[in-house]
């Protein structure tokens, strides 16, 4: 058991204070037969509990009541109620332990056990802080990211993902957050079907001009490692003129979630696809490209085009249940990726969010639901 120094970055705080780490209500909680471990007596209330919820989607915050307390210590002695937390409502946010720099953010991370994830097969700009810590999507701030569960149109995703916040935009930039359980329940059982028979084909140009190069995204600067990532992917490529790559893969639409069962809407269908881009951004590059030049769009799985009118209805679905907050300075947020989708909100002034990914899961674990429908 952990000594009440080893939870305090101040270690002159009075020792004979008693409690415990989390509220008397939610001390008695268990969440799928699992119980939590016992705590260092602390003060009463250290970290206290609650949930918002805003349609299909829930957030857990355990919020320190000083910043005294160091959430990654915290963590190693609270692991399983911060699991049984994440599986429950796959969104945490640990609020007030004054998580201000990037080693911090690393400790904090680590305490989840797991293995850390490189950000491979990438699909937006980011840069490595320190050792697969990296920035958020480097995209220009007037600019908003639609909800997507991290790389679920890659070979390889994570099962968790964390966000520090170590400054927050003057105004803007928060993080929505969306269920994706809630999403594939939302959407209509005929579009549904549609995409459990087809799946879903994504469409990828990497270039040196517009979008990201292929050196980029792959993380090589060697044609030959590219297709061996390809060939062991499961993508489909043919090199073009001017050093440009066209990829092809296959991914499911939805499936089941491998702890719970559940069944998720899990693909980047609508992120990707060219109609969910901003109508000037749009009408630029249909200006310069052919469709079948575009850096990324989606099709059915096989490849016949997907109706903007069903793109639009499953952007919908995202944004009737997207969960909105402010972020504070210190705050980390975890979430498990296949529960939880994130978005970006255009923003004003600095703003240094940092992500790191763990838990590697492949795309071919990844059970379909389909033939499961009928329980629904």
């Amino acid at each position: 058991m952990h000594s009440a120094d080893e939870w305090l970055s101040e270690p002159d705080h009075d020792p004979t204070m008693r409690g415990n780490l989390v509220s008397t209500e939610a001390k008695h909680n268990t969440l799928g037969g699992v119980r939590p471990r016992k705590r260092t007596p602390l003060s009463e209330d250290w970290v206290n509990e609650r949930t918002e919820q805003s349609g299909g989607t829930a957030l857990t915050i355990l919020e320190a009541q000083t910043n005294a307390v160091s959430l990654s210590s915290w963590i190693q002695t609270n692991s399983d109620l911060a699991a049984a937390r994440l599986v429950q409502t796959g969104a945490v946010l640990f609020r007030g332990f004054a998580v201000n720099s990037v080693d911090k953010f690393r400790e904090v991370v680590s305490g989840f056990g797991g293995e850390e994830i490189e950000y491979r097969e990438r699909s937006s700009p980011r840069t490595e802080v320190t050792h697969r810590i990296y920035t958020s999507t480097e995209y220009p701030a007037d600019q908003s990211i639609f909800p997507h569960n991290e790389n679920s149109y890659a070979h390889v995703w994570p099962r968790k993902i964390f966000f520090c916040c170590l400054s927050p935009a003057e105004e803007g930039g928060a993080t929505p957050i969306v269920d994706v359980r809630s999403v594939y329940q939302c959407i209509a059982p005929e579009i549904r079907r549609r995409f459990e028979d087809a799946g879903v084909l994504y469409l990828r140009n990497f270039s040196e001009e517009i979008g990201m190069s292929w050196r980029k995204a792959f993380q090589t600067e060697r044609r030959e490692e590219v297709e061996e990532i390809a060939r062991s992917a499961g993508y489909r490529l043919k090199w073009q003129d001017d050093n440009r790559l066209t990829t092809w893969r296959d991914g499911k639409a939805c499936g089941r979630h491998p702890s719970t069962g559940q069944p998720i809407w899990f693909n980047h269908a609508a992120f990707f696809h060219v109609s969910t881009l901003p109508l000037s951004i749009r009408q630029t590059l249909a200006a310069q490209l052919a469709e079948d030049e575009l850096p990324n769009n989606s099709y059915f799985g096989d490849g016949s085009p997907i109706e903007e009118e069903v793109i639009e209805h499953i952007r919908s679905c995202y944004l009737a249940h997207q969960l909105i907050f402010g972020w504070r300075a210190g705050d980390v947020l975890a979430l498990d990726n296949m529960l939880v989708a994130h978005a970006r909100q255009a923003y004003h002034g600095a703003r240094r969010v940092l992500v790191a990914m763990k838990d590697p899961f492949q795309s071919e674990m990844f059970d379909s639901c389909k033939e499961k429908e009928d329980e629904l």
